[in-house]
């Protein structure tokens, strides 16, 4: 599909047909939306339906399942970088392009060092963005920079786009006396306020209901701005994501639902974690506006977020956008994804459909505006960067032990400041039992 349709359910009546199937991670599973051949008949007391009004048939049937009709995936180049509608190409100017493609080689070069950087035990923790840089630089880059994100941990890319420094991704992850929590989040839980991203959480979902009441929040104080969810296919099973697309259905909320399906959740295979036509199918049983998207086509992800984003504030409502990417790496430094994937399917979509080389195809034979020299010479430079931080990083101080107890209150209660002098008071007897040197003073 390469001209970009949404669904709007509002315009959805009771009795039509259309079928659709999940095709792109898993089995063909779909749900059919229903047309009845009986005549239909009008209640004769013209009875008022609760929620709504309702048409009525004389027949009992049943909506049944169907391999067939799927959502389609709106998608604006090919694997070759080729526009397949040129109405859909958005001709962004060579500027943006540039520093979209910057973006997204930038974030890749920072995973392959901090992934080495954590198989050499030098940070305890990290979590790749391989395989889905096109969806958070195409969203990022469609959004106000002053719209607020929601992330759920593998959004990097967003944060890259807006400006986060290679020094405060690396002060983050090292946990050093840098990083704004004070070493008290996991690797990889960005946040920052300057930016508008709130700092990330671990618990699955935790982030959607949060973002649906924020949304409502921004419409009654800041009107023109929007919120953007970011969850994958596995949050979305959680019990936070159906309240949080309930809530901002039914309180108008401008929030933009942004899933990246991957294919396999945590651990989970698709086919495995859902039945029916994906998320996107969800939409209409909220009343949310959706559309399914390329999620490796960074034009596509551009277009449908912008698009998404005007709906949003103009008739302030939500929109669901699933994007359809292929997580590459695996799911985190204590993963191992070739346990539940064969080694030949991550190198098919490594090579068939990496959305970096998908848009650097465009950039060169679409646009006539990039080359392989050039693209040397920007891997050289961004390693170069990425290097030179992570240096820097790792020889900061960590932060001081007594930081343990701040942030939580704002005057530390007895028990509280009972405990900080104790502790004080243990590594001044037992000092040589601990890496002191390497910390802030107590």
């Amino acid at each position: 599909m390469s001209v970009g349709r949404f669904i709007n359910c509002a315009a959805i009546k009771a009795a039509y047909v259309s079928s659709f199937r999940q095709t792109f991670h898993g089995a063909a599973i779909s749900a059919v939306r229903y047309k009845s051949t009986t005549p239909q008949s009008e209640d004769p007391l013209g009875m008022k339906i609760i929620g709504g009004p309702r048409s009525f048939i004389n027949k009992l049937e049943f909506l049944e399942p169907k391999l067939e009709d799927a959502i389609p995936i709106y998608r604006v180049y090919d694997t070759e970088g080729k526009i397949l509608d040129g109405t859909q190409d958005p001709k962004l100017s060579e500027d943006v392009l540039h520093q979209m493609y910057h973006s997204m080689i930038m974030l890749n070069t920072m995973d392959e060092v901090m992934y080495s950087a954590q198989r050499q035990g030098r940070i305890s923790f990290y979590m790749t963005n391989y395989g889905e840089e096109a969806s958070h630089i195409g969203s990022a880059a469609a959004l106000d920079n002053r719209d607020l994100v929601f992330g759920q941990y593998r959004e990097a890319g967003v944060l890259v786009w807006r400006g986060f420094t290679l020094d405060e991704f690396m002060d983050q992850c090292y946990a050093n006396v840098n990083d704004p929590a004070a070493g008290k989040q996991m690797p990889v839980h960005y946040g920052s306020r300057d930016l508008n991203f709130v700092t990330i959480s671990s618990p699955l979902a935790t982030q959607m209901p949060q973002a649906s009441g924020a949304a409502y929040a921004l419409k009654r104080t800041h009107p023109g701005l929007c919120v953007i969810c970011y969850f994958g296919e596995g949050a979305a099973s959680e019990g936070d994501a159906h309240a949080a697309f309930n809530f901002a259905a039914t309180l108008d909320a401008p929030c933009l639902f942004f899933c990246r399906n991957n294919g396999y959740a945590i651990s989970t295979p698709a086919h495995e974690q859902y039945r029916g036509d994906g998320i996107a199918a969800r939409g209409s049983g909220y009343g949310m506006i959706t559309i399914r998207i390329d999620g490796n086509d960074v034009l596509a992800v551009y277009n449908a977020t912008k698009k998404a984003r005007q709906i949003a504030i103009e008739e302030s409502r939500p929109v669901l956008i699933e994007a359809m990417t292929y997580r590459v790496g695996h799911h985190s430094t204590s993963d191992d994804s070739t346990a539940y994937r064969a080694k030949k399917e991550i190198e098919e979509w490594t090579s068939g459909d990496n959305p970096i080389n998908r848009f650097k195809f465009y950039l060169i034979n679409e646009r006539q505006c990039w080359d392989e020299e050039r693209d040397k010479a920007l891997a050289a430079e961004c390693k170069k960067q990425v290097l030179k931080a992570f240096t820097a990083s790792e020889k900061r101080k960590k932060p001081s032990p007594s930081l343990l107890f701040t942030d939580v209150y704002d005057d530390l209660p007895p028990n509280l400041v009972k405990q900080r002098q104790e502790m004080v008071d243990h590594l001044g007897k037992y000092s040589k039992h601990y890496p002191l040197d390497d910390h802030e003073p107590v």
